[in-house]
């Protein structure tokens, strides 16, 4: 809890509604009470984290959550409104991770696959391919669902959901609902079109959004099914509101339709709330969490967003969401070495492991016995320090395993096992990397968060098991075949240099990206590699941002500490920086848009794409009006579904036209409605 905001007693200063901020992250569950009185930004009346149970949600919500109200001492009926961010979504696409879906394709063939990453993010999940869908203009060609019938039966037993795209389903999503109401009957199973996800042209990468959306629908109906129970068990009857990954609030039944949504919705959160605590209108945010780092730009007080669609994970999808920048970077990432040389050097992340300090509070003597007879071997092995163990999911979700997957997966417990005694040969270690893709297998090791522990700077787990794995660490040999470090201290120490180093190398990654250079490579460049080095010869160069860095995130002041000196500008670090997000879910609001677009499909008939239906008119002037007025009302609905409380619409028309010898033709119209409103709150 903040210094500045004792706990309140009944009848005290804070008489303003309450509103309980939650978010849940890969690693922790923060949770925060604010009010909307008191100051001119509010106030933080308790703030309080968890570990995320990903085996079962409401453990964390209930941890953190819990604690702030009886922190704050308020009854439950208090509170007016409950608003959650989560990275789930996130770090699930960066990690590889989701269920087993199937992909049906309507009118596309086995070439479109190869397009946008779709086969790679579809990986071994299964594709169907359909004759049908539509042209340009909504006309139809046949559709033949006997592939999809032959189907049905066995992926009603393999898969958790299934993603449908047909083609130009923006302009006549007929085809599409036909395909998802013969699933929905024979099946039972969730299903997403793509119609309901963007209005945007280019069907593989609507086919890869739709897919990423399938995949995701169990593990958001699971996190907002938690939040419900426990809201429920202590009589809190508030709304509950989901963050988008465009920063604005949505109603948890409309965020469990539309999973892909919340992509970056901790990330966004994170930018409100930046900007929130801070009153900053320019800089740079980069949010530290166990998974991943996330870096934004703010400008003008409001967060870039990427036109062209989030990217997470190396997907390119239609997702409208901030232009942040997603890394596999935190306090819980792999610790590894690079490959090759005299003197390897720390390689952090993309993967997440379980701190082995937090893998020792939990089990204790056995974690601690098989890392200390790994350090009574002579030499090191290369599969020391780290444990398999089941990350609790519903065993239904392991449907579709192979014969080798399953058999190892069965040998698999609750209870960590070590990879030396668990793994036979060396093909396992695919084979369990399959099962961490698949969300069924937790891998634990040693992570900056271990470092911290042995170095004194983290206190909230196991430090001995931190100092075995560090000290197991500390014996892999670099390519002289010597240790490559003396002790666990000294292996800490540099790999939390290396984290910090990254750290800033991210920020200037998103810089350049920005300014339209190639972010990677340009941080890679020797000139940028020897500023950060404060290295010069004949010719140096320094670097510097124009702008203040808000470090947000647990972990914020202790590995931003050193970036003023390595980016050359300030570093703000709130006081409430641990909660950014769960208070940037609170103070944001309802926005939701719906496109309407009317075309020509021939010389005097004017077509306006109306939802789920077409409408044809003989002139320019009656197909905009009945678009503005579909969009209007459509996104009226659409806002009020999202939870938005007497919500404001604004409409803008994109007009293409052609003119040729001072003759004016109509060619295309986008009409959008954009409404917005704070969340209704409980009476």
């Amino acid at each position: 809890m903040p210094a500045s905001a004792p706990a309140p007693q009944p009848g005290s200063l804070f008489q303003g509604p309450l509103f309980l901020g939650i978010d849940t992250g890969g690693t922790y569950t923060d949770a925060v009470l604010w009010t909307p009185s008191g100051s001119d930004k509010g106030t933080v009346i308790a703030k309080a984290k968890s570990l995320t149970t990903r085996h079962d949600l409401s453990e964390g919500i209930a941890g953190a959550a819990g604690r702030v109200l009886q922190q704050a001492g308020v009854a439950p009926g208090d509170v007016k409104l409950v608003s959650m961010s989560t990275t789930l979504a996130t770090n699930a696409l960066v990690e590889g991770q989701g269920g087993r879906v199937a992909l049906v394709m309507v009118g596309f063939g086995q070439a479109d696959l190869e397009r946008d990453g779709l086969k790679t993010a579809l990986g071994s999940d299964p594709v169907l391919f359909l004759p049908g869908g539509h042209d340009v203009h909504g006309n139809p060609t046949p559709l033949d669902t006997s592939a999809l019938e032959d189907a049905l039966p066995d992926l009603a037993q393999t898969v958790s959901g299934v993603a449908v795209c047909a083609y130009f389903a923006t302009r006549n999503p007929a085809h599409e609902l036909a395909v998802r109401d013969r699933i929905r009957e024979r099946t039972g199973l969730p299903v997403t079109t793509s119609h309901e996800l963007t209005s945007k042209l280019g069907g593989p990468r609507r086919a890869l959004t739709t897919l990423l959306n399938a995949r995701l629908i169990a593990m958001i109906d699971r996190l907002v099914a938690a939040t419900e129970s426990w809201l429920d068990g202590q009589g809190i009857q508030a709304p509950l509101m989901v963050v988008r990954g465009d920063g604005a609030l949505v109603s948890a039944s409309f965020a469990r339709q539309r999973p892909i949504e919340t992509i970056l919705s901790g990330p966004a959160a994170s930018l409100v709330g930046a900007r929130h605590m801070t009153g900053l209108d320019n800089a740079l945010v980069s949010d530290i969490g166990g998974t991943t780092t996330d870096v934004a730009v703010l400008d003008k007080g409001r967060p870039r967003l990427d036109p062209e669609g989030a990217t997470v994970g190396g997907f390119r999808t239609m997702v409208e969401a901030v232009a942040m920048r997603t890394f596999g970077l935190g306090g819980d990432s792999e610790v590894a070495l690079e490959d090759g040389g005299l003197l390897p050097a720390i390689r952090l992340g993309p993967r997440r492991l379980v701190p082995l300090a937090l893998l020792g509070q939990a089990h204790g003597k056995m974690v601690h016995d098989a890392l200390e007879r790994q350090l009574r071997t002579p030499n090191p092995g290369r599969l020391d320090g780290r444990f398999a163990l089941r990350t609790g999911v519903p065993e239904h979700l392991a449907a579709g395993l192979t014969a080798p997957e399953a058999k190892l997966y069965d040998a698999i417990t609750a209870s960590p096992q070590p990879l030396d005694r668990l793994l036979t040969s060396t093909a396992q270690v695919a084979t369990l990397n399959r099962l961490v893709g698949r969300g069924l297998i937790h891998i634990a090791g040693f992570t900056p968060s271990d470092a911290a522990h042995v170095l004194k700077r983290q206190s909230n787990w196991n430090r001995d098991a931190a100092d075995l794995g560090a000290r197991l660490f500390a014996r892999r040999k670099d390519g002289r075949g010597q240790p490559i470090a003396p002790d666990a201290e000294t292996i800490s120490s540099r790999v939390l240099t290396a984290l910090t180093r990254r750290s800033a190398e991210v920020i200037l990654e998103t810089a350049f990206a920005e300014d339209g250079l190639d972010g990677p490579a340009t941080v890679a460049h020797p000139l940028v590699q020897n500023a950060l080095n404060k290295r010069s010869g004949i010719a140096g160069m320094s670097l510097a941002v124009d702008r203040p860095v808000i470090g947000l995130g647990a972990s914020a002041p202790l590995h931003y500490a050193s970036l003023p000196d390595l980016l050359n500008q300030t570093c703000a670090v709130p006081e409430d920086t641990d909660v950014a997000n769960a208070l940037g879910a609170v103070v944001g609001q309802v926005r939701v848009s719906v496109e309407v677009r009317v075309s020509q499909p021939k010389e005097g008939l004017f077509r306006a794409s109306l939802g789920e239906r077409q409408a044809d008119y003989n002139a320019e002037a009656p197909a905009m009006a009945a678009a503005e007025d579909h969009a209007r009302t459509a996104a009226a609905e659409k806002a009020r579904d999202a939870g938005a409380d007497d919500p404001q619409i604004t409409i803008e028309h994109a007009v293409t036209a052609a003119t040729v010898e001072d003759q004016r033709t109509f060619i295309e119209a986008i009409i959008t409605a954009t409404a917005t409103g704070r969340p209704r709150v409980a009476v």
